[in-house]
Formats: structure tokens, C-alpha cells, sequence
């Protein structure tokens, strides 16, 4: 039968420590200069506003379209969507007009300019201000709640250093994939929501595999330093954790590739995410809980030294 990984693999994970400290930090500082500087954009659902996704049955220029729109909303923004020309975007702020009715009346002005049997409406959302005020707070504490409960999980159902440990990777995956998302210019809404808490769920799991491992080795080999159980406890669910993020990488690439544009945003976070979470899970998540037990062999030795 093939093997992807031999059994008795040996890689030193834990004496790279110092490596991926250096790339998670510099990963971290990155994305979180990317939101400072570039800041996230907000979708409708987040900051009021109607969207309405058409799409015309022949060709159409989009400065016909934007004169189309003038008279019902001047502020309107229409940008190409997907592959397919002559599909569009139209994105109105929620201070550009009265949001009541304002996606019929767009719908009108489009009938008297181009014939209401030219175009189809693929989708029309309408969010007011304070809805979407209201939706993006409560999005930001799902995502962190999310976090320090899976972190409190594991520091109950383990010990604190594990739940420290996957506590800090988690926030360590949240903050890359919302940076990659600013980078790369996808809208933040609700689906990139779902995609986020979809990361940690996904992460933590990776992580309590490898966590249980680890215990369990402590118990059986109570005279091997803990970096050596860390260590043999990651190669030997190596294999598992390939073929994990292997096989769902392989969905969520076919999910981008033939899911169209309108998921596009959920399938790239998902991407970034389930790569970045298995990298932590071995790497951020585990070299923490070797550093707790070096701090504590530390302490005693520094109160000796000072006796």
C-alpha cells in the first residue's frame, strides 16, 4: 500500500523552533500592518447599503450602465464580476439615497434603458446602517469568543500551557487569513465570517490531535525530555494531518476554481486558513508548550543561583 509518510519519519520539528518563530512573527507584523495601512473592506453587510449582482444577456459597456444608474443613484459603484462580460456588480452606499425601495427603483431605471427581459438580477441585498454596524461587532466577537473558548477547551480537557498554546495559534491563523484578505482586496461579510470561525474550528481539531499525542507519550515515556516526546508525538500524527488538510485542500481548491466569483472570498480564506492553521498547530502551538516546561526548570535554577 502507498505510503505518503513512513512510519518511522524523524523530522526535527522542534529544533526549527526558533525558524518559525521568526516566520510567525514577521507573517503576523505583515498582515497586521496590511489592516492598518490598507485597513478591510467592508462588504454591505457590514456597513449598510444595497447590492444588487446583474447580468446581461448581451454585452454591455459599464459606463452605460453608471449613466443608467444617475438619476436613482449617483454614488453607485459597478464593477465586472466573474468571467462572464456583462456581469456586474452595482454597490450603493447607504448615504447615497434613501435604501427603502431603492433596489426596485434601480431595477426600473435598468427596464427603461435596456429592457427588462436584457438582464437578470442574480442577487439584491439590502442592509441599513445601524444593521450593519450592529452585524460587524457582533461578527468581530463570534471570531474572538470562538477563539478563547476553543483555547479554554483545551486548557481544561489537557493543561493551561496546551490551552495557551492553542489559544496563541489560533489568533495566529485568524490574524493571517484577515490579512490575506486584505492583501489580496476581498470584501469582509458574513461568509468571510463563517470562513473565519470554519478556521478555528478546523485548527483546534488539528491541534487536540496532536495535544492528546503528547500526552499521551508523557505518560508512557516519563524519562524522555520533553522536547524528544514533542517531537515523536508530531511525526507520528504526521501522516494523519497530510492527508487532513491534503483532502479538504483539494475541496476548497475545486471550490475556487468552479465555484464562481460570488464564493471566491470564502473559498481563498478557507485556503490560507487550513494551511496556515496545520503550520501552527506544529509549529506555534507546540514549541509553546516545550517553552512553558523550560520556564519552569528555569525558575528553580535561577533561585539557586541567587541563594
Amino acid at each position: 500500500m502507498l505510503q505518503l509518510i513512513k512510519p518511522d519519519v524523524n523530522i526535527d520539528f522542534v529544533g526549527n523552533r526558533r525558524y518559525a518563530y521568526i516566520f510567525s512573527g514577521v507573517l503576523t507584523v505583515l498582515c497586521l500592518l496590511a489592516m492598518a495601512i490598507l485597513g478591510p473592506r467592508y462588504g454591505i453587510d457590514f456597513v449598510g447599503g444595497t447590492l444588487l449582482h446583474i447580468r446581461f444577456h448581451d454585452p454591455v459597456e459599464v459606463s452605460a450602465v453608471r449613466n443608467a444608474l444617475g438619476n436613482v443613484a449617483g454614488e453607485a459603484s459597478v464593477q465586472d464580476f466573474g468571467t462572464t462580460k456583462g456581469e456586474y456588480l452595482l454597490r450603493i452606499p447607504e448615504s447615497a439615497a434613501d435604501l427603502s425601495g431603492l433596489g426596485e427603483k434601480i431595477k426600473k431605471e435598468l427596464d427603461a434603458t435596456f429592457g427588462a427581459t436584457s438582464y437578470e438580477v442574480l442577487r439584491n441585498e439590502t442592509v441599513g446602517p445601524r444593521v450593519g454596524k450592529e452585524l460587524r461587532q457582533k461578527a468581530l466577537l463570534a471570531v474572538l469568543f470562538s477563539t478563547l473558548m476553543m483555547g479554554s477547551y483545551i486548557a481544561l480537557r489537557f493543561e493551561i500551557r496546551f490551552g495557551v498554546g492553542a489559544a496563541v495559534a489560533l489568533l495566529h491563523d485568524v490574524i493571517v487569513a484577515a490579512g490575506a484578505l486584505v492583501i489580496a482586496n476581498y470584501e469582509f461579510d458574513l461568509t468571510i465570517v463563517a470562513a473565519l470561525l470554519t478556521i478555528v474550528g478546523f485548527s483546534v481539531h488539528d491541534t487536540v490531535i496532536v495535544s492528546d499525542r503528547i500526552r499521551e507519550n508523557m505518560r508512557k515515556s516519563r524519562r524522555l525530555p520533553l522536547a524528544t516526546i514533542i517531537n515523536q508525538s508530531i511525526n507520528e500524527t504526521l501522516s494523519r494531518t497530510v492527508l487532513t488538510t491534503g483532502t479538504a485542500i483539494l475541496v476548497i481548491l475545486a471550490l475556487y476554481l468552479l465555484g464562481g466569483s460570488v464564493i471566491h472570498g470564502f473559498a481563498f480564506t478557507l485556503l490560507v486558513g487550513f494551511l496556515i492553521g496545520t503550520y501552527s498547530s506544529i509549529f506555534v502551538a507546540s514549541p509553546i508548550v516545550l517553552a512553558f516546561e523550560r520556564s519552569k526548570s528555569a525558575a528553580p535554577r535561577a533561585q539557586r543561583a541567587a541563594s
